[in-house]
């Protein structure tokens, strides 16, 4: 009986400690991956990557978004760099809190020396400002960004897009609530102050005409908040998007997997296909 005792809390040690020696392990890989894309580049590079990985609360993946924390961390990492070296981000991020998406992208702006930012998948809604920020933006061919129109959270109705808001005031209805005349007024405020910080970003990238223009379309609700914008579309709005994603990119993107599933939902063999070699007349490919 001891015997089985023993054995299970030698199992019991295996099982807490091997999860904390693999995060180590793929800490160690990422810092090594880091330095060597910063050699290469002779930059400083920062990531903001927001993904649910395997080593999470009891168990159960947590959502992760910009936020205060983030943009503490990213405000030190700039400070920490000399006005001239370059720096570059590699954003993956659905977005999140306005505050702290506009600290980190107006200190990249006031950065001396030249900001890239790395879009390998998806940069939506506070990852496109602070994309805006930076002088040179590299997308995957089938990355995007999004708009940045601001969302109003209600606690009891939800979140909605401060334009809908607004447009929805627009109807008549003698029924209103205070509440919803103060959803609206917050929204146009909202709107203005988002509208302002993406013209602020933008405006020494091109015309003041084009750059009001631009942030507008933006910011107003033209779209709805997930819509898509690809580098092609990017390009044609006067951003600086170019497609050359350097392959350091996805290597460091492998280091930040997502939750493990009981089965995966995709599935492929992970090496290069090329296309292979014609057969001879009347040979059949096995």
């Amino acid at each position: 009986m001891g015997d089985i005792l023993n054995l299970i809390f030698i199992l019991f040690l295996i099982a807490a400690f091997v999860p904390m020696l693999q995060k180590l392990v793929l800490n160690s890989r990422r810092q090594q991956a880091i330095r060597s894309f910063e050699r290469r580049r002779s930059s400083r590079l920062i990531t903001l990557i927001h993904r649910q990985e395997s080593v999470s609360f009891l168990g159960v993946p947590i959502a992760r978004y910009i936020d205060i924390e983030d943009s503490e961390q990213v405000l030190r990492a700039i400070r920490l760099t000399d006005d001239d070296v370059p720096i570059d981000v590699i954003l993956h991020t659905p977005g999140g809190l306005v505050l702290a998406a506009e600290q980190i992208a107006c200190a990249l702006a006031r950065h001396k020396a030249p900001v890239t930012v790395f879009i390998p998948h998806y940069a939506m809604s506070g990852g496109t400002l602070i994309a805006l920020a930076a002088d040179e933006i590299v997308m995957d061919p089938n990355a995007v960004v999004g708009p940045v129109d601001p969302q109003i959270g209600d606690p009891q109705r939800g979140t909605f897009a401060a334009a809908s808001i607004l447009a929805a005031l627009q109807q008549p209805n003698p029924n209103r609530d205070d509440s919803t005349l103060i959803l609206g007024d917050i929204a146009e405020k909202a709107i203005r102050q988002v509208n302002q910080a993406v013209f602020d970003l933008i405006r020494d990238k091109m015309t003041a005409e084009k750059a009001r223009e631009l942030a507008d379309l933006l910011s107003q609700g033209t779209w709805t908040h997930d819509y898509p914008i690809n580098a092609d579309q990017a390009r044609d709005l006067g951003l600086p998007v170019r497609e050359t994603m350097p392959v350091d990119v996805y290597s460091l993107m492998d280091l930040y997997p997502q939750t493990q599933q009981r089965r995966p939902s995709v599935e492929f063999v992970p090496v290069p296909y090329r296309p292979s070699a014609p057969l001879p007349p009347g040979r059949d490919r096995q």
